[in-house]
C-alpha cells in the first residue's frame, strides 16, 4: 500500500511517498481503508521533535492520528461492525501505533465508532483527538446545565467543539478569540465571543457573571493563559486544561478552591488503558453529531495524501481557521 513515511525526524523532516506492506488484521482489531486524515499539533510536534518526545514512534514512521474511512476486514472476536461499515476515531501515529498517513489501517475496535451519518468523511476525520479532549475535559469538570462555562480559544480545534458540547449539556457558553474571524466562529457556534485583546478578565468577568465567576473554565490554550483562568473562575470552579507543561504558581487557585483537570487523551493509546472510553465517546458524539448540535470546523484548504507536507505547513503556519484535513 501507499504511505508517507518520515524517514528521519526533524525541523526539516520531509514526508518521501514509498509502498510498505498492507498491515495484517490481527485480535481485536479492523482493517479500515482510510478515506481522509486530519493533522493535529502534536502530530506536527512528532515530525520536528522525534524521540525527544517520548510518545514518538520509532522512525521510519507513520504519523497520523485520525481517521475516518470504511471497514474492509474485521477480527473473528470484534462484535458490532460488518465489512463496509463506515467509522472513524484516533487509533495511531505514536509509540508502537502505526498511523494514518497511508491507504489502508489496522485499529483496535475499542478506539473506534460507526461514523456520523449526516456528515462527510473530511469532517468526521476532523473530529476525534478533539472532540474526545473536549468532551472528557468537559465530563470531568462536572458540567451540568444552567452553568456558566468559558473556554478559552473558542474557535480552535478542541475549543469549537468545546463550546458546542457544552450548550449540548445546557451551559450558558462564552468563549475568547482574538480576531474578527475569531469573533464570528464563536458567535455563530451558538457562545457569547470576548475579544481576549481589547477585553482583560476582570472586566469580562464582571460583565457576564456580576463579579462571581465562571463555574467552568476549558483552557484549550493553557500554559501561562492558565493564570486568565484562575482569575475567571468562581471560588471552588472547576478548570480543565489540556495544556499544562508549564510551572506555575498555583496560589490563586488555592485561595479560590479551584479545582484542575488535566486532560492528555493519548493515555489509552499510548499505555493500553480503557481504550474502550473512547469508543463508547465516540459513540455519544456520533449521536450529538446526528441531531445536529455539533459541527466541525474545516479549514478552507484541501490536500491529497502527496501533500501531506502542504498541510502540516498550513497547521503550523497558525493560519489554518479550522481543522485541516488530508483525503486519500
Amino acid at each position: 500500500m501507499k504511505a508517507m513515511l518520515i524517514k528521519e525526524y526533524g525541523e526539516n523532516a520531509k514526508f518521501e511517498s514509498s509502498e510498505v506492506a498492507k498491515p495484517k488484521l490481527q485480535a481485536g482489531h479492523i482493517l479500515v481503508k482510510i478515506a481522509a486524515s486530519s493533522v493535529n499539533t502534536v502530530d506536527t510536534m512528532i515530525r520536528k521533535m522525534g524521540k525527544d518526545l517520548p510518545l514518538s514512534p520509532e522512525a521510519p514512521a507513520i504519523l497520523g492520528m485520525d481517521f475516518a474511512g470504511t471497514i474492509e476486514a474485521i477480527s473473528a472476536d470484534v462484535e458490532g461492525y460488518k465489512v463496509g461499515d463506515e467509522v472513524y476515531g484516533c487509533a495511531g501515529g505514536l509509540a508502537n501505533l502505526p498511523g494514518t498517513l497511508a491507504e489502508y489501517i489496522v485499529a483496535d475496535h475499542k478506539l473506534l465508532a460507526h461514523k456520523p451519518k449526516n456528515i462527510s468523511m473530511r469532517e468526521a476525520a476532523a473530529l476525534p483527538l478533539v472532540a474526545i479532549t473536549a468532551y472528557e475535559g468537559l465530563i470531568r469538570a462536572g458540567i451540568k446545565a444552567g452553568q456558566k462555562v468559558l473556554v478559552h480559544g473558542g474557535s480552535g480545534g478542541v475549543g469549537h467543539v468545546a463550546l458546542q458540547l457544552a450548550k449540548q449539556f445546557g451551559a450558558d457558553v462564552y468563549a475568547t478569540g482574538g480576531g474578527e474571524k475569531q469573533m464570528a466562529i464563536i458567535e455563530r457556534l451558538g457562545a457569547t465571543a470576548i475579544n481576549y485583546k481589547t477585553e482583560d478578565v476582570a472586566a469580562y468577568v464582571d460583565k457576564y457573571t456580576d463579579g462571581a465567576g465562571f463555574d467552568i473554565v476549558f483552557d484549550s490554550v493553557g500554559a501561562g493563559n492558565l493564570t486568565k483562568s484562575f482569575e475567571a473562575a468562581a471560588l471552588n470552579g472547576n478548570i480543565a486544561t489540556t495544556v499544562s507543561l508549564v510551572e506555575l504558581d498555583l496560589s490563586p487557585a488555592h485561595f479560590k478552591g479551584l479545582s484542575l483537570h488535566v486532560v492528555f487523551m493519548l493515555i489509552p493509546m499510548l499505555h493500553n488503558y480503557k481504550r474502550e472510553a473512547h469508543g463508547e465517546i465516540l459513540s455519544k458524539l456520533a449521536q450529538i453529531i446526528e441531531s445536529e448540535n455539533l459541527t466541525p470546523l474545516l479549514d478552507e484548504t484541501n490536500f491529497s495524501l502527496d501533500e501531506v507536507g502542504k498541510a502540516y505547513a498550513r497547521l503550523e503556519s497558525g493560519k489554518a481557521i479550522g481543522k485541516v484535513v488530508i483525503e486519500n
